[in-house]
């Protein structure tokens, strides 16, 4: 069978839609990815999702295993630039074989929306992905702490369709519209939400009506950035430790620069989800696969 998305001529029968869903390491993407599944799931929408990790231990297909042959994870890189070929690639098979109504693509918590969504220029997946939009997902506690808020941050941000201040029940409720300021600082125009744990309307994101959208031309200019460069370590965790004695072990390497860290542990009372986001750990217990356990994915800026 050919990949191309049409037969001759012919225009395809519809357009899908597509979602990119962008946001600085820890940002709570996958859980908005999460959300969104569980809501097309109960209304019988089809969504296939790209998940891109930088990292290469899976966590986020255990995470969003839910989502079965219309899942597909691209890891050890970013799909805005050095896996875009990859991104294309995987577009197309999800078309052909999934026939999904949605389209979900998950990028790293480095890449960049923008050069993402110039993906969806290109032949043959320019011939039937329709409305798309980039939505930027941002800590709020990173926002109230003034933490990396530069470089791939700021980038982020502005090139964003919608903005999601997203945990803010780990703000104090009297400084939210303080955070949110701070953001128009950086962003003063796109549109901006709040949420907790990504939960929102997905009307708000995928529009009911799919515009006919006109990519026969050039694609738009790439914006003017930086695209900062990231370091990731696998920690292999020693066999028998605690909980206590990891968590230090994390808060001395977060003394030193790490940013981000994930992976699936076992406790005394079974394996269990450990992230870490700034100064943050967070420890919930696992549902579904936990592959790698005690190996810990770690990432930091490359200067860092």
């Amino acid at each position: 069978m050919s990949d191309d998305a049409t037969t001759g001529n012919e225009a395809p029968a519809r357009r899908i839609p597509a979602l990119v869903i962008s946001g600085f390491l820890g940002s709570g993407k996958t859980s908005l990815v999460q959300h969104l599944l569980a809501c097309a799931q109960q209304e019988g929408i089809r969504v296939a999702i790209v998940s891109n990790e930088i990292g290469a231990l899976g966590v986020d297909r255990a995470l969003l295993g839910a989502g079965g042959e219309a899942f597909v994870e691209i890891e050890g890189g970013c799909v805005c630039c050095e896996l875009s070929d990859d991104l294309i690639e995987t577009l197309q098979i999800l078309y052909r074989e999934v026939n999904p109504d949605r389209i979900v693509i998950e990028t790293s918590g480095v890449a960049l929306p923008f050069d993402t969504q110039l993906n969806f220029w290109r032949e043959p997946v320019s011939a039937w992905i329709g409305d798309d939009m980039a939505i930027v997902v941002i800590n709020a506690e990173q926002l109230r702490e003034g933490r990396d808020l530069e470089g791939t941050f700021v980038d982020q941000v502005s090139s964003a369709d919608l903005l999601v201040l997203n945990k803010i029940d780990l703000v104090p409720d009297d400084e939210l519209d303080a955070v949110e300021a701070r953001l128009r600082e950086i962003e003063p125009e796109a549109p901006l939400v709040r949420a907790e744990r990504g939960r929102l309307d997905p009307d708000l994101l995928f529009p009911p009506d799919v515009g006919a959208i006109d990519r026969s031309g050039e694609a738009p200019p790439v914006r003017p950035h930086t695209h900062e460069h990231f370091t990731t370590e696998i920690w292999e965790v020693p066999e028998g430790a605690s909980e206590s004695e990891i968590e230090s072990q994390l808060e001395a390497r977060a003394e030193a620069g790490l940013l981000r860290a994930k992976g699936f542990i076992e406790t005394p009372g079974g394996p269990r989800l450990l992230q870490l986001v700034g100064r943050r750990i967070d420890w919930t217990d696992a549902e579904g696969p936990t592959p790698n356990l005690g190996r810990i994915v770690l990432i930091q800026r490359a200067n860092g």
